[in-house]
């Protein structure tokens, strides 16, 4: 899907491979849209990662992630040199967001319309609708959607709606010094990242890919993808995502068939209890 309407898709590609961890579009994402903390300070013990994971009041998350450093088993000359000290760590970092789904399975399950698809074709919710069931939770694929405790309604990224409506950029993007997140046209966004790719390959990073680009995946690409430099499941990702509703045509044709066949059966018990 490349347009919606009459105004070209936009989206987000975020580059981890120049992500430099400084937390920047976290500050800038609940500065703008006035997103709370969590209501105490978050001491996770797991590396420099403080938030952990996307959610109602995280709607930018940066991943910190600890890799062994490669022993490449280099030749060396004379006797083997002994470490003075740790080989160290990898670094992965990156920030994640919401998916912004081409088929996006929080839509097709709420049932008040709070969710909804902008001329922009991102995935927004509309606090005022929306009445905390939380259907939409377990439908999102990613995990990325989530209820506020503090008030029951379900929160997540806009792709900053507001200020695309004004021309801006989003506050998120605005913020990266190292342009890792980039916004834009989506089309325009998948060339120049596959682009990134093939340079990256070209300079000896083999491991470089793409996650999320593909409209032939199981949620028809995302408005929002990654250049990772490893699996997608170091990072947190579903390998293989797919929109949790795909099956529900043929679930609804099968439960109606069954009623109808139930209905049947009761009928012709009744008429032959009559005889």
């Amino acid at each position: 899907m490349a347009e919606y309407g009459t105004q070209p898709r936009m989206g987000f590609f975020t580059d981890t491979s120049v992500c430099i961890g400084c937390k920047a579009c976290e500050v800038a994402c609940k500065e703008w849209n006035g997103v709370p903390e969590s209501g105490e300070l978050d001491l996770l013990g797991m590396s420099y990662d403080n938030t952990g994971e996307l959610g109602s009041n995280t709607w930018r998350h940066v991943a910190f992630i600890e890799q062994p450093a490669v022993d490449l088993g280099m030749p060396t000359v004379g006797a083997p040199r002994q470490l003075e000290q740790e080989p160290g760590v990898r670094w992965l970092m990156s920030s994640d967001v919401c998916k912004h789904c081409t088929h996006a399975a929080c839509l097709d399950v709420c049932p008040t319309g709070a969710l909804f698809r902008t001329e922009f074709d991102t995935v927004v919710v509309q606090q005022d609708i929306c009445n905390g069931c939380g259907y939409c939770v377990p439908a999102c694929p990613y995990g990325v959607i989530e209820k506020r405790e503090s008030d029951g309604r379900a929160f997540k990224c806009t792709l900053c709606y507001d200020r695309l409506g004004a021309g801006l950029e989003p506050a998120c993007a605005k913020a990266c010094p190292t342009d890792s997140i980039q916004f834009g046209e989506l089309t325009e966004l998948r060339a120049r990242a596959a682009s990134r790719v093939d340079a990256l390959h070209a300079d000896g990073v083999p491991e470089a890919r793409l996650y999320g680009h593909d409209p032939d995946d199981g949620v028809g690409g995302d408005g929002a993808f990654f250049l990772l430099l490893d699996e997608p499941e170091v990072y947190g990702f579903p390998p293989d995502p797919v929109v949790t509703t795909r099956d529900l045509p043929a679930m609804w044709k099968r439960a109606a068939t069954t009623a109808a066949g139930v209905a049947a059966a009761l009928v012709v018990s009744f008429l032959g209890r009559r005889r």
